[in-house]
């Protein structure tokens, strides 16, 4: 079958073979749309932070309280995926989402901003929502290119968030990027409201065993801890790649516009192609040696930024290549993981779900703090070789596994 069983109200089988096309491209619209909504900060950093008063340290707070916030969400909002109905619970977070973005785009003080930070990030977590339900609806032979797509369309919107927050602050405010953001948000909700299939969860747990149930599951399953700590090395990497080169282009060495950058970050876009080649490489049994080469991508995209003079036309264009490799290793990094772990049992995916994305939000929570600390400290070239050393320390615990 292509089209979803017909089922009683307020249940939804696992289908034969895949979700309809129309149902596929609109949930990974809505995770690429919702998790931009992380990312628009990151290329204003700069502008936000001299508008707001904030110093060239503190401005990595910026990404780091969000991605706090993200982590908080992980950690008590999506365990309740595994509790309930998945369509209430989809609109109820986004609701969230949607005045933290008013609240950011309103921000006239750093404290304000911070704290809509917060929230919007808490309120980005229905992407970790919307991937298992969309796990639990397709065949086991189907489940890794199913989280590929879904994957596609969350890291499109991650990569193409720079670009387009470049060009909209560059032609108006940052203000304008949240604002914008809100009105998008509002639609999509409306628009999931009425075509998400519902799924009533079969556990009767109560919220405080499920939150205690993550720490044991994270505890007792070795194969989730061992594939989310992968992701957090990467995961670390890509965001302290995409903390610090914002700042390194629009500096006295490279001296682009917010428009430059966006063209700069377009081209990342390009990494997005993993995710579908890592879906259908895993679903195929070839999980591990992809995540090696996956890890391989992110080390060798900082050391080519050390081959050439840094301001240079050729810097920057090896800049350019190691944006897409490392977006593509990290993306491959991320559908790899997560096609495993949605194999361990449809009654667990919302807290499997959870416990990995903690640990590699973790991951990037330290990549932004750490970037911005020590791109003010040694400029790119310290902040590269501390990028440099996450996948490696990755790729050496990678070297651990067992057959």
């Amino acid at each position: 079958m292509s089209m979803l069983s017909k089922t009683l109200p307020g249940t939804i089988p696992v289908t034969a073979q895949a979700l309809p096309s129309w149902l596929t491209f609109l949930l990974a619209l809505a995770c690429g749309l919702i998790a931009a909504n992380v990312y628009y900060a990151q290329p204003l950093i700069r502008l936000i932070s001299v508008d707001l008063g904030l110093s060239l340290q503190a401005a990595g707070l910026i990404v780091t309280l969000t991605q706090l916030g993200y982590i908080t969400g992980l950690i008590f909002v999506v365990p309740l995926a595994d509790l309930i109905e998945t369509k209430r619970l989809t609109i109820s977070v986004m609701a969230v989402s949607i005045l933290a973005l008013i609240g950011a785009a309103l921000a006239t003080k750093a404290e304000g901003f911070l704290f809509a930070c917060i929230l919007l990030g808490l309120g980005s977590v229905t992407v970790p929502i919307l991937v298992p339900h969309a796990a639990h609806l397709v065949a086991e032979s189907v489940r890794g290119r199913t989280v590929g797509n879904l994957m596609s369309g969350m890291m499109l919107g991650i990569m193409l968030a720079r670009p387009i927050s470049s060009l909209i602050a560059d032609h108006s405010s940052w203000h304008t990027v949240f604002i914008v953001s809100a009105a998008v948000m509002t639609l999509l909700a409306i628009s999931l409201h009425f075509a998400l299939p519902t799924r009533r969860p079969q556990g009767k747990f109560s919220y405080g065993h499920l939150l205690g149930s993550m720490l044991t599951l994270a505890r007792q399953t070795p194969v989730l801890r061992r594939r989310a700590i992968y992701h957090f090395f990467q995961f670390a990497a890509f965001i302290l790649f995409w903390t610090v080169t914002p700042l390194l282009l629009t500096g006295p060495v490279f001296h682009l516009s917010q428009t430059g950058v966006a063209l700069f970050a377009l081209a990342g876009v390009a990494g997005a192609i993993a995710a579908p080649i890592a879906g259908r490489a895993s679903d195929r049994g070839w999980t591990k040696p992809a995540t090696a080469l996956g890890m391989l991508a992110v080390a060798i995209a900082f050391l080519i930024t050390h081959i050439a003079e840094a301001g240079s036309p050729l810097a920057l264009a090896l800049l350019v290549v190691a944006a897409i490799m490392l977006d593509f290793g990290a993306t491959a990094t991320l559908v790899l993981g997560q096609r495993v772990i949605f194999g361990l049992g449809s009654e667990i995916r919302g807290r499997v779900s959870g416990v990995y994305m903690i640990i590699w939000y973790f991951g990037g929570a330290l990549g932004s703090s750490v970037g911005a600390w020590a791109y003010a400290h040694g400029g790119w070239e310290l902040a590269s070789w501390v990028g440099l050393s996450l996948p490696v320390i990755g790729l050496l615990y990678f070297a651990t596994e067992k057959e």
